[in-house]
């Protein structure tokens, strides 16, 4: 009897082992086999950790170099034309990943309301498919020579389809019987491995507002694929909300084995669930998402509600989601707090809550350390309830007194006084705020975090660094200037440390995509500033030139979005908390003489609900936090935002009312159709469309550049429109940056003719 699984697993390793070598990989120093070879060992360590904590269902294929709907999309043979003449299989991945010197890399998106970003399956009416089974039949043998019967996971054929863009125009989903094909074939290539294979299909666009046909196709999908073979359970997984009873019911009259549902993220489903017949409920109980610990007992009693509509021995107990989405293990966290971490429950911590939550639901014998186990966890869940490092009621009293978050005057007065104190050109120049991070840099922050070397030597190294940040823009010609962030280890967890209530981990990272990886700090009680956060450097900077400095800051809901955040409280609250430190800091750095200051919520869209029903309410709190932050700001201090990543027509009148004076956004993987929606709408405010990708190492042209300015003055009038890079430049080189910069303001002088 199954009685537990777990929807994935977590790949970048325990000490980011498979980051490292792919970078080294990437930089030439080790070999295509090599890089296997430590994959191969990081995927043998996930089977144990998942088989020694008594998971029934152990996942492979959860496991990718770069990502997995790449994955999918080499398993599908839907290579891009461009791509199509690299006969190298490890050039060709890297290549749609990344880019190369000739090519442009496809496009990477957040994966649904995550951090986590996918690479964008690109289709067109020509578009062909083949089946390359290799690393799926590798990754199932690989686990049964290691002793497990393996779950194989997948990206179904639905969600591929709805996560892809068409360059044609033409229909993803005119494609849906060649995909379908494809996947029969490896059914067919996997029921040939041996008996009672379990194949779980990870369908997570279901979870959204689906058409009729959407649906439909849903249904043919799994009403054929569950008929291939005897041989297999299929499985459709769902996680990030709930899945509607039409949909159910039409999963429900298929062959499939079972179903799998998010009951944190998705309490709707417990309303659902009766359109559920004759199939196995995989019930996601634990947060995959979030770093608390479950609170065991009352996770029980979930299950025993879930199993008032079918028999127990239907139920698997699993976590609501992958565990992808949360740092790897406790194990080196030997500087958190031993309150906090007592809260905290990892990955590795994750899958003896779904063993011991299983055993209790089923009535299975507990052990001597099963029943110890339970009682720390009644003891931790009670502690976090009752701490006081959690509640302020100071700040109560201060959140009461903000009822007016408007800016102290309307934007086509603002933007007046602000060209005439600004006084910047057309086409004005900018970053979006950070240069490279270099070895030399990181070096430094960790010697002075290990008491290595003095206050005065790392104040010393990081005004270097501003220094020739300042003199590169300056020699490169850029208009307005940022400070390249030195002192900031990541844009979240720099303004965390500097704030009460947030804890951070020292080795608690999650991949965000490739090797990137970022270490979402903790935020597990009210939050209130310390002292001025940035002040110190951005006015640093501004001494050093004549021409303005933007002041950096990141917005309430992005500190909110990408933090681990307490669930004992509103989102809502929470970012009103946060809000409201940064309305302090702004008010602090303009009566510092900062004239421009850049409030990023990279995050902003990714935080939006997945069901309609549920956007408003959010819409409604991240707007009012936004709008609180800013309000402190004069009129004549220019408010600027930044947006990844995100397709604006669904949320442009929100962007409209967060009323700041520019926003840039992340547009150069995606081409300019998805700025056509700020013409259309008559968007007033100034614009700054990325205009060259930072995720690739390719540096574009100014031939290249030219054309993508020009493309751009199609849809806005140059009064209005910011050139600038797409995102922030920490994670490239300073031999990438220097000439990509360079290219970018000889592209703007040849557009403005002079």
């Amino acid at each position: 009897m199954i009685k537990n699984s777990i929807t994935g697993f977590a790949r970048i390793g325990k000490q980011r082992e498979l980051k490292f070598a792919l970078e080294a990989f990437w930089s030439g120093k080790i070999g295509a086999d090599e890089l296997q070879n430590k994959a191969k060992e990081l995927r043998l360590k996930n089977l144990e950790y998942q088989k020694s904590a008594g998971i029934d269902l152990v996942s492979v294929n959860d496991f990718s170099l770069y990502d997995g709907v790449l994955d999918t999309i080499v398993l599908l043979g839907a290579v891009p034309p461009r791509f199509a003449d690299i006969d190298d299989k490890t050039k060709l991945y890297f290549a749609m990943a990344r880019g190369d010197e000739k090519r442009v890399a496809m496009e990477m998106t957040k994966w649904f309301n995550t951090n986590y970003h996918y690479i964008v399956p690109e289709l067109s009416k020509s578009t062909t498919f083949s089946l390359n089974a290799e690393k799926i039949i590798k990754e199932f043998k690989e686990a049964k020579e290691f002793g497990i019967n393996p779950k194989i996971n997948l990206i179904g054929p639905l969600t591929f389809l709805f996560l892809s863009k068409s360059t044609d125009g033409s229909d993803v989903y005119g494609h849906f019987d060649a995909v379908l094909k494809i996947y029969e074939q490896l059914l067919n290539k996997i029921a040939s491995l041996g008996e009672k294979i379990f194949v779980q299909f990870d369908e997570p666009s279901i979870v959204t507002d689906l058409s009729s046909e959407q649906k439909e196709y849903l249904f043919r999908a799994y009403d054929r694929l569950s008929l291939v073979s005897p041989k297999l359970n299929l499985i459709v997984a769902s996680y990030f909300d709930y899945v509607d009873k039409d949909t159910l019911t039409a999963l429900s009259n298929t062959k499939i084995w079972a179903i799998a549902l998010d009951f944190v993220h998705g309490r709707e489903n417990l309303d659902n669930i009766k359109s559920i017949k004759d199939k196995q409920l995989i019930a996601g109980v634990v947060d995959g998402r979030n770093i608390w610990k479950s609170d065991i007992n009352a996770t029980v009693k979930l299950l025993d509600k879930i199993a008032l509509n079918m028999p127990k021995e239907r139920l698997i107990v699993s976590t609501s989601c992958s565990l992808l989405h949360v740092p790897y293990s406790l194990d080196s966290e030997d500087k958190l707090d031993g309150e906090v971490k007592n809260w905290l429950s990892f990955a590795l911590e994750k899958l003896e809550e779904v063993s011991l939550i299983s055993k209790i639901f089923h009535g299975d014998v507990l052990f001597e350390k099963d029943t110890a186990a339970l009682n720390a966890n009644i003891k931790a869940n009670e502690s976090r309830k009752n701490s006081s490092k959690i509640h302020n009621n100071e700040l109560q009293k201060s959140l009461k007194s903000f009822s007016n978050t408007s800016r102290e005057a309307p934007f086509e007065e603002r933007i007046k006084v602000q060209k005439e104190v600004l006084n910047y050109p057309v086409l004005a120049t900018t970053t979006i705020g950070s240069f490279p991070q270099t070895d030399e840099l990181r070096a430094l922050r960790s010697s002075f975090k290990k008491a290595k070397i003095s206050h005065e030597e790392y104040e010393t190294g990081i005004k270097k660094y501003i220094e020739e940040c300042i003199k590169t823009q300056e020699e490169t010609g850029l208009d307005i200037l940022v400070h390249g962030e030195p002192e900031r280890n990541d844009m979240v967890e720099y303004f965390g440390e500097q704030l009460n209530g947030y804890a951070f981990t020292k080795e608690g990272w999650v991949q965000s995509y490739g090797s990137r990886c970022v270490k979402p700090p903790l935020l597990f009680g009210d939050i209130t500033r310390i002292k001025p956060m940035s002040v110190k450097w951005i006015t640093y900077a501004q001494s050093l030139t004549q021409k303005v400095v933007k002041g950096m800051l990141t917005g309430p809901v992005t500190i909110l979005n990408w933090s681990f955040v307490r669930d004992d409280l509103p989102k809502s609250d929470v970012a009103k908390q946060l809000a409201l430190a940064l309305n302090h800091e702004i008010e602090d750095l303009q009566n510092a003489g900062i004239k421009i200051i850049q409030v990023d919520e990279a995050a902003f869209k990714e935080g939006y609900p997945l069901r309609k029903s549920k956007k408003e309410a959010y819409e409604k709190w991240a707007l009012e936090s936004f709008k609180l932050a800013v309000s402190s700001a004069k009129a004549n201090t220019q408010i600027h935002t930044h947006m990844c990543y995100s397709n604006f027509n669904d949320i442009i009148k929100t962007i409209e009312a967060m009323d700041a004076d520019v926003i840039s956004i992340e547009t150069a993987r995606a081409g300019n159709k998805i700025l056509k929606i700020f013409k259309e709408v008559g968007y007033k405010q100034e614009i700054g469309p990325g205009i060259y990708d930072i995720h690739s190492p390719r540096i574009p042209s100014v031939d290249e550049m030219t054309a993508q300015i020009k493309a751009l003055l199609e849809i806005f009038p140059k009064e209005k429109l910011w050139i600038n890079p797409d995102c922030g430049l920490k994670t490239r080189k300073w031999e990438e940056v220097k000439p990509a910069l360079k290219n970018l303001v000889k592209a703007v002088k040849i557009v403005r003719g002079n």
